[in-house]
């Protein structure tokens, strides 16, 4: 292409976006002169924050550098517990109080039961085929219903709970192997490499060693960076889903990432699925049975007279439901881990009182197991007090109305979109005294009897309604018992005595911004550690 045909090309480029950039600057003056009182056809609207522009409504107002529920937070705080704003085409509705949330996830939780159709449920889910972000539909039941029952059922979960119980002696085995060395243990990638083995032994019998694990280009590296990726980029905004008409331009390179990371996480969750078809085929012609060692072992007998499963086929089913497990099940959790224990550091009371508790209840001649949870009432209330303060996603995943409704009063289109703020609810000074303070006693006192399982709408760290986390009872198996066997194991302290930064990152989940460091020193018997 010559530079004049490059320069008429831009001039053409350059008149369409001028004729659009005037059409949509007309339609937004026209919007509000005639809904300047904040109603339509005479029924009132949530108030619309202040500062939108044309076309792409508030975007402006939102930075890649802070967190988004930050920014929210901080909408919240000048305009209340219910504002309405627009991202780029999409108006768009935050919730940010108990009694809202409760609408929004009761009354009408069918009505928000939907989700979007967004870049990244179409490059990275699948064609949303992953059922966290599937439309409300028969489909999303199935699929939602098959993973709650079939794969993350109390009974199968308890025939795997010797995977759980194996990788938190390992990594208890591995900090001990540090006693000796005057440096910091980085105990934030320690977590990451657990929960992560966890999750892919559960899934799929996988177990990746500290060396496969970090040697670059093997297939652990390769996944645990491609999940990485991919929780980031789910929790970014993408100005193709602000702004359709412009989804050919990907100028933040978001949807070029999302396609280099599926395809990533596609290649290897492909050769799991084979290899799991060829050995129940090879199993089956040995013994007539097949085996179902894994939940993707699961997820096939399940599956095994379908080829296409409401519009979508069997082998994509297979992959994007294995991979909605792979995502949610490690990450979040060794996210809360990190959370626990940089307050405890931080809270040397806390700490000790933990300990004073398992001592008591567990003793120091063995080790603390899953049977005990239920009598570690502290330790309890610190998980539940870590998931107040820092919820694995702080912003729910985005639903959309799939019809005109009222919430408080207002009335909402069909198409309006809905985020739940827990992290600014989870501190509503309304409900919790001294919200922002570490403070586990309050759960066993004035707030004992709140839990998060969804029923408390003061507090829901795994949300509520049809949308809640299925993995909830997974995920926190492994945080009681991985906490309790490291308070019980190890002295844990900052170099020098600091206090740990609490600064948060970016992501659809709440990662800490920095590592966590710490220095231990084992506070059992030797014998304990040297039979593990």
């Amino acid at each position: 292409m010559d530079m004049n045909t490059t320069t008429y090309c831009l001039q053409i480029l350059a008149t369409i976006l001028a004729f659009l950039i005037a059409y949509f600057t007309i339609r937004y003056i026209r919007s509000h002169n005639n809904n300047g009182s904040k109603k339509r056809n005479g029924k009132t609207k949530v108030p619309e924050i202040p500062g939108g522009l044309p076309i792409i409504g508030h975007l402006h107002l939102l930075s890649d550098k802070i967190p988004y529920f930050r920014t929210f937070s901080d909408m919240a705080e000048k305009y209340g517990s219910i504002f309405a704003l627009r991202l780029g085409c999409h108006p768009t509705i935050m919730v940010s109080s108990a009694e809202l949330a409760k609408e929004c996830l009761t009354r009408k939780d069918r009505v928000f039961a939907s989700r979007p159709d967004t870049a990244g449920g179409r490059f990275m889910g699948y064609n949303n085929a992953i059922f966290g972000l599937a439309p409300y539909g028969p489909y999303w039941r199935e699929i939602r219903k098959i993973a709650t029952l079939e794969v993350l059922s109390s009974y199968r979960l308890e025939k795997l709970k010797h995977i759980r119980d194996r990788e938190v002696y390992a990594l208890v085995k591995d900090l001990f192997s540090f006693r000796n060395s005057n440096g910091l243990v980085r105990i934030s990638n320690l977590l990451e490499h657990m929960t992560f083995n966890i999750n892919v032994q559960m899934i799929a019998g996988k177990r990746f060693s500290d060396e496969a694990i970090n040697e670059e280009d093997s297939e652990g590296w390769r996944l645990r960076k491609a999940i990485r990726d991919a929780t980031y980029l789910f929790g970014v905004f993408v100005f193709a889903d602000a702004i359709p008409w412009l989804g050919w331009f990907d100028f933040q390179g978001y949807v070029g990432f999302m396609k280099r990371t599926a395809k990533e996480l596609d290649s290897i969750l492909h050769r799991w699925m084979v290899d799991h078809m060829r050995k129940r085929g090879d199993d089956n012609d040995e013994n007539d049975s097949k085996s179902e060692n894994d939940f993707l072992d699961v997820l096939i007998s399940a599956f095994e007279e379908n080829d296409e499963i409401y519009g979508h086929k069997k082998d994509i089913v297979l992959k994007a439901t294995t991979l909605m497990l792979v995502l949610t099940g490690s990450g979040s959790t060794a996210m809360t881990l990190t959370w626990s224990l940089s307050l405890l550091l931080n809270h040397p009371t806390a700490m000790n009182a933990a300990k004073q508790e398992l001592d008591t209840i567990v003793g120091r001649h063995k080790w603390v197991q899953e049977s005990h949870i239920k009598d570690l009432k502290y330790l309890q209330a610190i998980v539940k007090e870590t998931l107040r303060l820092y919820p694995p996603a702080p912003l729910t995943g985005i639903r959309e109305a799939t019809e005109d409704c009222y919430l408080n009063g207002y009335h909402v289109l069909k198409g309006t979109r809905l985020f739940i703020n827990l992290w600014k609810l989870h501190r509503d000074p309304k409900t919790w005294s001294n919200p922002n303070a570490f403070e586990p006693e309050r759960f066993l006192n004035a707030c004992s009897g709140i839990d998060f399982r969804g029923q408390d709408f003061e507090f829901i760290p795994f949300s509520s309604g049809r949308r809640s986390c299925p993995g909830m009872t997974f995920g926190m198996q492994v945080v009681h018992l991985t906490l309790a066997r490291l308070i019980q194991g190890f002295d844990m302290s900052t170099k020098g005595g600091s206090q740990v930064d609490m600064s948060e990152g970016l992501g659809v989940a709440l990662p800490k911004k920095n590592a966590l460091d710490i220095l231990l020193k084992p506070r059992l018997p030797l014998e304990l550690y040297e039979g593990l």
